[in-house]
């Protein structure tokens, strides 16, 4: 073959970062490579891999408490962030139910119902109030978790509601307000529209 004039040997460029995009040195071996991400299964130290561990697992726990108490979506469980879990739980506590009054009522049924043996009357009485508020309760969630699900479906676009919404409501209306979790944010009456 000719050559042409213009076809001088090409000079190796020096090695470096002196190249734009040039990584600064030669691209290790696959067995050096590997080598260098290899980690023990099992840590030498085991009480300390242990301590370390758990004390991730109490930091994490608090910040997940602390996020429950303020509503503070970083640290939430995942079942509880998002926009439309929040407008649910708003809508929820915003409003009174004889549902969040059951469960109460419900641990004083069965006291009376201890009593069985010694005052039948009392105990057919409080298992007649005990069922007529489970029907009374299970009206009042039934009738909140519709309405909130018509609200949340025109507020929000139906690829953003997440599955298991209305169930979500429902389990919050039946929860004394004092036990829900993640705390109430907003004040009974308050408007969340």
């Amino acid at each position: 073959m000719e050559r042409r004039k213009n076809d001088a040997p090409a000079t190796p460029e020096p090695e470096g970062e002196s190249r734009p995009g040039a990584k600064g040195g030669p691209t290790p071996k696959r067995r050096e490579a590997q080598a260098q991400n290899k980690r023990p299964l099992v840590a030498s130290d085991r009480k300390a891999a242990r301590r370390a561990d758990r004390e991730r697992r109490n930091e994490l726990y608090a910040r997940q408490q602390q996020a429950m108490a303020t509503g503070d979506e970083r640290y939430l469980p995942q079942r509880d962030k998002g926009p439309v879990r929040r407008w649910v739980r708003n809508y929820i506590d915003s409003r009174r139910s004889p549902s969040e009054f059951f469960l109460p009522m419900a641990m004083v049924a069965i006291v009376l119902l201890l009593f069985a043996s010694q005052l039948p009357e009392v105990a057919v009485v409080g298992l007649v109030v005990m069922y007529a508020g489970f029907f009374i309760a299970l009206a009042f969630a039934i009738g909140y978790t519709v309405a909130a699900m018509r609200k949340v479906k025109r507020r929000f676009d139906e690829d953003q509601i997440p599955r298991f919404t209305a169930m979500y409501a429902f389990t919050r209306v039946f929860q004394p307000r004092f036990l829900r979790a993640p705390k109430p944010q907003v004040k009974r009456g308050e408007s969340v529209e």
